[in-house]
C-alpha cells in the first residue's frame, strides 16, 4: 500500500504557487526523502497533506483515503513535527505532553518518558524557559510518543545540537525498522543521503526526480577532478566548474569519448572519476531544468 499519494496535486494562494500538478508516491514502510530549497513547495505539500489546507485541484491520499474527506480522522495515524512549533508559554512540558496525548486519546505516558530519556529533555521546566533546542525536543516527542504509523517531519534537526541529531535520526531509523513510514522533508541533503532509502527533489512546486537515493547518486553526471591544464569551455556536458591548485574539478555529464579527447589535449598530470554526492546532484538537477 502507499502511505502517501498524490496526483497533479495543485495548491495556489490567490495568485501565488504553491505547489503545481505534483506528483508523489510514498510506499508503506519508506524512509522517505522530500528535498528543495526554502520556497519550493515542501511545506505546502505537507499542510496539503494533513488536510490542514485544501489543494486548489488534484487529489491527496493517506494509507489510501483522500485528505479532504475527514482529515481528522486520517491524523490519527500520522505523526507531524512542524518546521517551528508553538506551545502556551506558562505550560510545563509533561503538561504539553499530557495535553498532545489526550488530544489523540491515548495514554503515552511509557513512551513519552522514554523518548524524553533519549533526549535529555526536562519535563519539569516551563515552556517559556526553554532554548529553541529544547523546544525543538518538546515537538520531536509530541509527535513521536503516539507510536504513528506515519511520521511527517519538517525540517526536523533545526535548532538540535550534533549529538541530538544523531540521537533523534537513531530513533527514526528504529520507528521505520518497527514499521513505520517516515516522511523528511529537508534542505540539509546529508540527512536525506544518510538516512533516506528513496528521496523526491522538489522544485518551484514540481517533482523533478523520485527515485531511490542511489539512483539519484548515480545520475549521468560524474565529479571530473584532474591536476593540470586542460581546454574545457564549450564541451558539452561540462558544469559547476571549481578551479584547485594546479587544475580544476567540475561536473560533467556529456559524453566521456569527448571529453577524454579535450583532456588529451592538454597536460594533465593526474585524473579522477568520481560518482558526486547528493548534494552536487541537487545542483545538477536545478541547473538541467534551467537549460530548459
Amino acid at each position: 500500500m502507499e502511505a502517501i499519494k498524490t496526483v497533479d496535486l495543485t495548491k495556489y494562494y490567490g495568485k501565488a504557487r504553491g505547489i503545481t500538478n505534483l506528483n508523489l508516491s510514498v510506499r508503506e514502510g519508506d524512509f522517505f526523502g522530500f528535498i528543495g530549497p526554502n520556497g519550493a513547495g515542501k511545506s505546502t505539500t505537507i499542510r496539503t497533506l494533513l488536510g490542514l489546507i485544501r489543494p486548489t485541484s488534484g487529489e491527496a491520499y493517506i494509507f489510501g483515503k483522500n485528505v479532504t474527506v475527514k482529515p481528522e480522522l486520517i491524523r490519527r495515524d500520522i505523526g507531524y513535527l512542524p518546521s517551528e512549533a508553538a506551545f502556551y508559554s506558562g505550560m510545563r512540558v509533561s503538561e504539553i505532553l499530557k495535553l498532545s496525548a489526550d488530544l489523540r486519546g491515548k495514554d503515552c505516558g511509557a513512551e513519552a518518558k522514554r523518548l524524553c530519556e533519549r533526549l535529555e529533555l526536562d519535563t519539569t521546566r516551563k515552556v517559556s524557559e526553554l532554548s529553541f533546542g529544547n523546544r525543538k525536543k518538546v515537538a520531536i516527542v509530541c509527535a513521536l510518543q503516539s507510536e504513528p504509523s506515519l511520521l511527517i517531519l519538517d525540517e526536523p534537526t533545526s535548532g538540535l545540537d550534533p549529538l541530538m541529531q544523531r540521537e533523534f535520526f537513531e530513533i527514526l531509523r528504529e520507528r521505520n525498522k518497527n514499521g513505520a513510514t517516515v516522511f523528511l522533508s529537508s534542505h540539509v541533503l546529508s540527512e536525506v543521503q544518510h538516512n533516506c532509502a528513496r528521496a523526491a527533489i522538489v522544485r518551484e512546486g514540481t517533482v523533478i526526480a523520485c527515485d531511490s537515493v542511489d539512483s539519484l547518486a548515480r545520475a549521468n553526471a560524474k565529479r571530473v577532478t584532474l591536476c593540470g591544464t586542460a581546454e574545457l569551455s564549450g564541451l558539452e556536458g561540462v558544469r559547476d566548474i571549481q578551479k584547485t591548485d594546479g587544475g580544476a574539478s567540475f561536473l560533467f555529464s556529456g559524453e566521456t569519448e569527448e571529453l577524454l579527447k579535450r583532456l588529451s589535449e592538454g597536460k594533465i598530470l593526474d585524473l579522477t572519476i568520481s560518482e558526486p554526492d547528493l548534494e552536487e546532484i541537487f545542483i545538477h538537477y536545478y541547473l538541467k531544468e534551467d537549460e530548459k
